[in-house]
C-alpha cells in the first residue's frame, strides 16, 4: 500500500540533455482573429519569447517542425509538414527567423506530423529527454489518430508525454487531446505567457520527493533498502537509489523528472511495488510504503562447521532469498517457510515480528568420515520410526568422505563399481551425537 502527498518545494535543474521539438500549426485557421491580433501572430510572438529563454540553457537543443504551411487549402494536403530547423546547438536565431516568415495556408495533419517527428530526434548513446511541444488551434483534420501515434512514440521511448498548447480552442475539443499528452488550454491572449512559462518549468526543472518506509507505528524509520524507478510507459529503468536517512533522521530527498510516470519497486524481502506513480511538478512529493520489518538469524553453537551453510526462505511457496548462516536479514512481517541446507535438511515455519529478531538455533552437529574399500555408489539414509529417509549420495569418485550431520540414526548403502551382483551390497548403521566425531568403514 502506498500514499502520495505533495508540498511546496525548491526546484533543482535537470542536468540531462533535453531535446525540445516544437510542432507549430500553420494551417489556414491560424489566420483567424484572436483578441488584438491573429492566432498566428500571437502564437509566433510567444514561441519566440520561449526560444529566447531556452537558448541560454547549455543542456537544451531545439528544433522546429511546421505543418499546414506548404500547400494552400483547398485542396487538402494531409502530408503537409516539414522539419524546418533540425536539432543543433545555437540554432535559436534560425528558428526565430523561420517563424517570422511563416504563412498559414493549409490543413491540420497532426497525427502525420507527430509520426514524422519520430525521425527528427537524433539517436544518442547518452541519456536524453526528447520532448514535443505542439502549438495548435484545431483538431486533426485528416484521417490520422494522434492518440495512437503519441502512445506508440512514448512506448518506444522516442519521446516523453507531449505538451499540447491549445490556442482559443473550443472546450469540446479538449478530450481529443488529453490522450495525446498534457493539454494546456489558452483561452485568453494574456494567459499565453504563463502557459509557456509553465511548460518551460516542467521541461527544465526536476521535482523533489521522498520515499517513506513506514514501521508498525506508521513512522518513516525503515531504511537501507534499494529502490528502483521505472518509466511506466516504456518499462525502462530510470533511477536506482539506496534508501537513506539524512542528518535530521528523515528520508533523504530525491530529485526526479516530473514528466515521467513511475513504477516503483522497493527491494524489501519480499519486494513492495506500485505502478503508475505520478509526482506533482513544482511540489515536494512524499510517497509512503508500509514496510514493517523484522529480522531472521540462523545460528548454532558450532559456527565453524556451518560457515558455508545456507537457508532457503520462501513466502507463499516462492523462494525469495537464500540466507547466509549467522547473518541477520530483514523481512517484511509475516509467516515464512524456511529450509536449512543441513544434512539432513531442516524445514520449518517461522513468524517474523515487527522490530524483533527471530533466531533459529540449529542443533550442534557431529562429524562422520566414511571410508570406502573401492570406488562406487554410496547413499546415506536417516532412520525415522523404522523408515529410511534418503539424505544424500556420497561422491562415488572418492574413497573418503567427511560429512557434517545432525544428530540421529544413520544407515549407509554401498556397492563397489567392480561387482555385477546386488547381493554384494554393503550396509552400515551408525549414530551421530551432538559434538561427536566418528569414522565408519565399509
Amino acid at each position: 500500500m502506498i500514499t502520495v502527498q505533495a508540498f511546496p518545494q525548491k526546484i533543482k535543474t535537470v542536468k540531462e540533455k533535453t531535446r525540445i521539438l516544437f510542432i507549430f500549426d500553420a494551417s489556414q485557421s491560424m489566420n483567424g482573429r484572436w483578441e488584438k491580433s491573429t492566432k498566428m501572430n500571437v502564437a509566433r510572438d510567444f514561441l519566440i519569447e520561449m526560444i529566447d529563454s531556452l537558448e541560454l540553457e547549455s543542456n537544451v537543443e531545439m528544433a522546429l517542425r511546421v505543418y499546414g504551411h506548404q500547400s494552400s487549402f483547398p485542396p487538402q494536403d494531409c502530408e503537409d509538414t516539414r522539419l524546418e530547423v533540425p536539432f543543433s546547438f545555437d540554432n535559436a536565431g534560425e528558428i526565430r527567423q523561420t517563424l517570422r516568415y511563416l504563412s498559414a495556408r493549409g490543413t491540420t495533419p497532426i497525427a502525420y506530423a507527430l509520426s514524422k517527428a519520430a525521425t527528427d530526434f537524433p539517436e544518442s548513446d547518452e541519456l536524453v529527454r526528447n520532448i514535443v511541444i505542439l502549438i495548435t488551434d484545431g483538431v486533426e483534420a485528416c484521417d490520422g489518430d494522434p492518440c495512437a501515434v503519441s502512445e506508440d512514440l512514448q512506448k518506444k521511448g522516442i519521446i516523453l508525454e507531449p505538451f499540447i498548447i491549445g490556442i482559443g480552442l473550443d472546450k469540446k475539443y479538449k478530450k481529443s487531446f488529453e490522450c495525446v499528452g498534457e493539454f494546456l488550454e489558452v483561452s485568453k491572449e494574456r494567459n499565453f505567457g504563463g502557459t509557456l512559462n509553465y511548460v518551460i518549468s516542467q521541461v527544465l526543472d526536476k521535482t523533489s520527493m521522498q520515499v517513506n518506509l513506514l514501521d508498525e507505528n506508521d513512522k518513516p524509520t525503515e531504511s537501507n533498502v534499494t529502490m528502483t524507478f521505472y518509466n511506466h510507459t516504456t518499462g525502462k529503468l530510470r533511477y536506482q537509489y539506496m534508501h537513506t536517512m539524512n542528518s535530521m533522521g528523515l528520508p533523504d530527498t530525491l530529485f526526479l523528472d516530473p514528466l515521467i510516470t513511475y513504477d516503483i519497486t522497493v527491494h524489501t524481502l519480499p519486494k513492495l511495488h506500485s505502478d503508475s506513480v505520478r509526482i506533482e511538478p513544482g511540489k515536494h512529493s512524499v510517497v509512503g510504503f508500509r514496510a514493517v520489518q523484522g529480522k531472521l538469524k540462523i545460528t548454532s553453537q558450532r559456527t565453524n562447521l556451518f560457515k558455508n551453510l545456507s537457508c532457503i526462505v520462501k513466502k507463499d511457496a516462492e523462494t525469495i532469498n537464500v540466507q547466509a548462516f549467522d547473518y541477520e536479514q530483514k523481512y517484511l512481517v509475516g509467516n515464512y517457510g524456511i529450509e536449512l541446507l543441513t544434512l539432513p535438511r531442516i524445514k520449518m515455519d517461522v513468524n517474523i515480528r515487527a522490530s524483533e529478531t527471530t533466531v533459529i538455533d540449529i542443533p550442534r552437529p557431529g562429524l562422520v568420515t566414511v571410508f570406502k574399500p573401492t570406488y562406487g555408489p554410496c547413499d546415506l539414509f536417516l532412520k525415522i520410526e523404522g523408515k529410511m529417509v534418503w539424505v544424500c549420495a556420497l561422491d562415488s569418485r572418492e574413497l573418503r568422505n567427511t560429512l557434517t550431520l545432525q544428530p540421529g540414526n544413520y544407515h549407509l548403502v554401498f556397492r563397489s563399481k567392480t561387482v555385477q551382483l546386488s547381493h554384494y551390497t554393503k550396509k552400515r548403521s551408525f549414530i551421530i551425537n551432538s559434538g561427536s566425531s566418528i569414522a565408519v568403514r565399509l
